[in-house]
């Protein structure tokens, strides 16, 4: 049982068979984005008004250029990519007979193509979008350049259709560094984020976190559409950060840099004082730097959570506290020694 938003909101929303929790999680597991969302997005002309889009959905983050398609190579053909015509494959279709265009175009445009998008303004001729509506293909224009528009489409579909996962936690942006602060429900970190976000910080998400791996390197944090930019603090309820703090207070999206966990005190547990070795954890399969702060009554969490993402930016710009502490310890000692001698 849950004991953060989702459980108060399945607490009060009834669904006949299942929870909003596992309805976010179904969608997710589809790995789709409408191509209706695409043309939204990049604010695409649709040249196929004719075609239903509705039901059309976009499952590949690649895309593809089909310069060897139209010179008649169909090997390996990726025909669920979305699919990207630039001045060169443009020319190259306008410069062939009728007859060829006739068979190419039917080999073509025969296969479950989610989209065709023409750049810098260029225009099908008549046979190519004849043959686009009989096979039910949208065909999309833009106004950018073709490599433009290929890196920024792949950029989106990148971070879209990555592996996505839920996660129990508070994520906030510190000094441009994505603090993920995770615990046991209750320990405090709602009210952690709240007095980072009184200190200029700004909230992503409070009490589940969407992390989706874009790449080896990188996990991007978001909210689910219904908790964004609300915190639920106990005794008083939820809170709009938005609403409170302006626009300046919350952030849509935010890398992962750095995973706070925090955990009831305990006497009997040996934490550590220096540093010297970086701790992480997992998910997704990619390793990020975590820091297990233990709390008891007096500890200002905030402060904590600041100088955490101030120290770990130090240690990415070169720098690193704990090993210069045991320089000069080492040089310390070594100088005792030679006295001695």
């Amino acid at each position: 049982m849950r004991h953060g938003f989702l459980g108060i909101i399945q607490g009060v929303v009834h669904c006949n068979s299942v929870t909003l929790f596992h309805i976010n999680h179904k969608e997710k597991d589809m790995a789709s984005i409408s191509l209706t969302k695409v043309i939204e997005k990049f604010r695409l002309e649709n040249l196929t008004p004719e075609i239903d889009i509705s039901k059309i959905n976009v499952t590949q983050p690649d895309i593809n250029r089909p310069a060897l398609q139209i010179a008649g190579y169909f090997e390996h053909f990726e025909t669920t990519r979305l699919q990207v015509v630039g001045f060169v494959e443009y020319s190259y279709m306008n410069g062939l007979d009728e007859e060829r265009q006739i068979e190419i175009y039917e080999k073509l445009l025969n296969n479950p193509i989610p989209g065709i998008i023409f750049c810098r303004e260029l225009h099908p001729n008549d046979l190519f979008k004849k043959t686009a509506v009989k096979y039910g293909v949208p065909l999309l224009m833009t106004k950018k350049a073709t490599s433009a528009c290929m890196a920024e489409v792949i950029r989106w579909l990148n971070v879209k259709l990555a592996p996505c996962i839920s996660v129990h936690g508070v994520l906030v942006d510190v000094y441009g560094e994505g603090v993920l602060i995770t615990g046991e429900s209750g320990i405090g970190k709602s009210e952690a984020a709240l007095e980072l976000i009184k200190r200029g910080h700004r909230l992503v998400t409070d009490d589940v976190v969407e992390l989706r791996r874009v790449s080896e390197d990188t996990l991007v944090g978001s909210a689910p559409d219904i908790t964004k930019h609300f915190i639920e603090l106990r005794g008083i309820g939820i809170v709009d950060v938005k609403a409170l703090f302006g626009a300046s207070s919350v952030k849509d999206t935010q890398n992962i840099d750095l995973v706070i966990r925090l955990e009831d005190w305990d006497k009997e547990k040996e934490y550590d004082r220096l540093g010297l070795e970086e701790e992480y954890t997992e998910y997704l399969g990619n390793k990020v730097v975590c820091h297990s702060i233990p709390i008891r009554p007096g500890r200002n969490l905030a402060i904590i959570c600041e100088s955490a993402a101030v120290n770990h930016r130090q240690k990415k710009m070169g720098y690193n506290a704990a090993q210069e502490l045991y320089k000069r310890v080492q040089k310390s000692l070594a100088g005792k020694r030679d006295e001695e001698e």
